[in-house]
């Protein structure tokens, strides 16, 4: 089964804006960090901008900045902003009904699924990007400047 990197290479986005010393950053260098497309960068910043998360400043020297503090900004807030599938999901078909096991694993199974999930999000709505760039900063390994 297929997992999304939208949130990973979002929070990724936002600690290079959180040590991008509020200047803006263009979707190409943002690319290049994190090793993926520009299209890929502006489809997720387009989803963080709807989020309130990022904004976008046009011209030369343009690019896309954080829309509020990253010690305001939870990686709850960006898993929300840019995931649009449910953690886990339940069959693509219905179960058998009228099978023991078919016509109730999806009961049974429901509050387990649920604890897992609002034990995950419990655990991002703790971490903000604030933190997540002072990890980054700590490691230390800068090796190629965020600016081509």
């Amino acid at each position: 089964m297929p997992t999304s990197s939208r949130f990973v290479v979002a929070v990724h986005v936002l600690a290079a804006l959180a040590v991008g010393d509020d200047a803006p950053m263009r979707s190409e260098d943002l690319a290049h960090s994190a090793n993926t497309g520009a299209v890929v960068i502006r489809g997720l910043l387009s989803r963080l901008g709807q989020a309130g998360l990022t904004s976008s400043q046009m011209g030369s020297g343009g690019g896309a900045l954080l829309a509020k503090p990253a010690a305001q900004i939870r990686l709850l807030d960006v898993y929300r902003a840019v995931e649009d599938t449910e953690l886990f999901t339940f069959h693509r078909l219905p179960p058998l009904a009228g099978c023991s096991v078919g016509g109730n694993i999806q009961e049974a199974l429901r509050p387990t699924l649920d604890k897992a999930r609002q034990a995950m999000e419990d655990v991002l709505a703790e971490v903000t990007i604030e933190q997540v760039a002072a990890e980054v900063a700590r490691l230390g390994k800068f090796t190629i400047p965020l600016r081509w």
